[in-house]
């Protein structure tokens, strides 16, 4: 099995598919940007903000005009310091699940081989974790969200709807998708400690 990359940054693309492709190579938490939904959406855009206050992040948009127009948008959003960029390279091609390519004909970060991608990662001047740091950064797994009450139980919903009040997350996010935000605002240890927190407050 590839051994995946584990980053300092998180990582911002504009699609579920993006991320499930970079999912094969890195360790990291991965926030979608849903496309340009991301310049009305104001939960999304104050998670990105407080994510890159927190962890920082890494911009990997498609090398396409809309992919610039999304990263340029986030560069003034979040101040600088706070972003990497990991540019693909114009490649022509399309991608298997599209029935045509895209408007100028070029694969998005989806349709890149992973070596590109890692490439690409690598010239970004991210931070990626050694051994030693992956072993200590413990995260948020599905079993912890269940075995805390937030998966999979009655009253489960409730819960995490709580939750994401409380942190000002979109109410609309999935359980993955709220798995990946947790890991980029908290280790499992913070977590579990802000849980206690919130559930003694009235």
């Amino acid at each position: 099995m590839r051994e995946r990359l584990r980053l300092k940054e998180a990582v911002i693309v504009e699609g579920r598919y993006d991320r499930i492709k970079l999912s094969e190579l890195i360790a990291t938490p991965v926030i979608e940007t849903g496309g340009f939904r991301v310049f009305k959406d104001k939960e999304k855009q104050k998670l990105i903000a407080e994510i890159a206050e927190k962890r920082g992040i890494l911009i990997l948009t498609d090398c396409d005009a809309a992919g610039f127009v999304i990263r340029n948008f986030l560069k003034g959003i979040i101040p600088l310091e706070k972003i990497k960029n990991a540019y693909v390279p114009e490649i022509l091609g399309k991608e298997k699940r599209k029935l045509a390519p895209s408007k100028e004909g070029l694969l998005g970060v989806e349709g890149m081989e992973l070596s590109v991608l890692k490439v690409a990662i690598q010239r970004s001047g991210a931070t990626i974790l050694g051994e030693e740091a992956a072993k200590t950064e413990k995260n948020i797994t599905k079993s912890d969200l269940y075995d805390l009450g937030l998966s999979g139980r009655e009253n489960s919903k409730a819960l995490r709807e709580h939750l994401l009040s409380s942190l000002d997350l979109p109410k609309y996010l999935s359980t993955n998708a709220m798995l990946d935000a947790l890991n980029c605002l908290f280790t499992k240890e913070e977590f579990e400690n802000y849980l206690d927190q919130i559930n003694e407050s009235p």
